[in-house]
């Protein structure tokens, strides 16, 4: 008890009155006025203002690219042959099996050869007859010759004879071209492989009659090449025209006369798993589409591609450039424009626009709007406020600067699409 209570607890004993119920409430008093000094504390922290938001920031990569067209190809195979009985007859048996790599010259069909071979006979028997007969002319005429010298024959004779000697050497020529297609009938009732490639299925079985080439020839089977492989894709206008601005600049060559370099993606692929060369572009834009029709030669080694599919076709679009690059999840959509937000100086946050390009190697080119020396929040977009202030954390580079894939030097840099205009121009 302190020594004011004391006192009063003397005062007020001395005039009669209890003390009890003011010192059963003065502890209340005590706590009440800790409890308000305890709140008043709490607001004046809760006042404080709270530190600014950490973000991460990065600085844009600054590398050579060039920037890449696509179009959607369609695969086709470079040869492609419908196998048809070039004569007519029975199928004797099937010597392939459905899908399989064949190569030229190998054995396909065999359709029974046994009339053929029988005409092969007779005209082997008119061969020698004819052979004979002119022999014996040749004879008749050789003493005609001799008995002309006496007076022993007429001019008029060996004459008949020289003309007799010559019908029997016409026959004989004849009789030996029959000779050969009979031979050659013999020969194509073994229906061999014209190329190599994969063989479709077999589309008659042993024991049909088949027609030949005079009759409407059955087809038998189908064969494409794969290795190499065509693609071929539409060029659109826009960018048939900025290509032949290119060309007349010097800035890239015409894929007419250079096999520039192209990159595929199969469908399903994010990234070109295949290379090719450019190997044609039409002479005309197609009036329906106002699109110009090119092709490109791609290796297919592992035969893992097949005529029919389709392929994202990437083309080089322009010469190399100096060009600056960010992450694409640093780009933010402000209605119609796209915008950056970079840490100034005194940790406030900026709202850029900028213009972007393709995407190179993950990263999206900027083509306007951003320095090198820049500080691009890449991480905490959530967090950042134009205007406010924040706790900038730097990042190494945003990714892999390294050359993207197709990135060459510039000797090496071929453009893909139509460049060269038809008059004037090489072919």
């Amino acid at each position: 008890m302190t020594g004011v209570e004391r006192h009063l607890l003397r005062r007020h004993a001395s005039r009669g009155l209890s003390l009890r119920p003011w010192l059963a409430l003065a502890p209340i008093g005590l706590l009440a006025a800790l409890a308000l000094g305890g709140c008043d504390n709490k607001s004046a922290q809760s006042q404080a203002a709270p530190p600014p938001p950490p973000v991460t920031v990065a600085q844009p990569v600054k590398r050579t690219v060039t920037d890449w067209d696509e179009f959607t190809g369609r695969f086709e195979a470079i040869e492609e042959v419908q196998v048809r009985a070039r004569v007519g007859g029975f199928v004797n048996s099937v010597e392939f099996k459905d899908g399989a790599i064949v190569h030229a010259g190998d054995l396909l069909y065999i359709i029974d050869p046994r009339p053929f071979e029988a005409v092969v006979l007779q005209a082997e028997g008119q061969l020698a007859d004819a052979r004979a007969k002119g022999e014996l002319a040749k004879r008749d005429l050789e003493r005609g010759l001799n008995l002309v010298q006496t007076s022993a024959v007429s001019e008029q004779v060996v004459d008949q004879r020289r003309q007799a000697l010559q019908a029997a050497r016409a026959a004989e020529t004849q009789a030996e071209g029959t000779l050969k297609a009979a031979q050659l009938n013999v020969e194509f009732t073994h229906v061999l492989a014209p190329i190599t490639g994969r063989v479709s299925r077999h589309l008659v079985t042993p024991g049909n009659l088949v027609q030949g080439s005079e009759g409407g020839a059955t087809l038998l089977t189908s064969i494409v090449s794969l290795d190499p492989i065509y693609i071929y894709f539409d060029v659109d206008e826009a960018t048939y025209q900025r290509n032949s601005k290119l060309w007349f600049e010097g800035r890239r060559p015409s894929s007419r006369d250079t096999a520039n370099p192209v990159q595929i993606a199969l469908t399903g692929e994010t990234k070109p798993s295949h290379e090719g060369k450019m190997d044609f572009l039409d002479n005309r834009l197609d009036v329906s589409t106002a699109t110009l029709r090119s092709r490109a030669v791609v290796p297919n080694k592992d035969l893992s591609v097949l005529p029919g599919q389709f392929g994202r076709v990437r083309i080089i679009g322009s010469s190399p450039y100096e060009a600056l690059l960010i992450p694409d999840s640093a780009v933010a959509t402000d209605q119609s424009r796209k915008i950056v937000f970079v840490v100034k100086d005194d940790n406030t946050v900026e709202a850029r626009a900028v213009v972007l390009g393709p995407l190179d190697d993950g990263l999206r080119v900027v083509r306007e709007g951003l320095k090198a020396e820049d500080h691009v929040i890449v991480d905490g977009l959530q967090r950042a406020r134009v205007g406010a202030k924040v706790t900038p954390k730097m990042e190494q580079a945003p990714a892999d600067s390294k050359p993207a894939a197709g990135d060459k030097p510039a000797a090496a840099d071929k453009p893909a699409a139509a460049d060269k205009p038809a008059a004037g121009a090489k072919p």
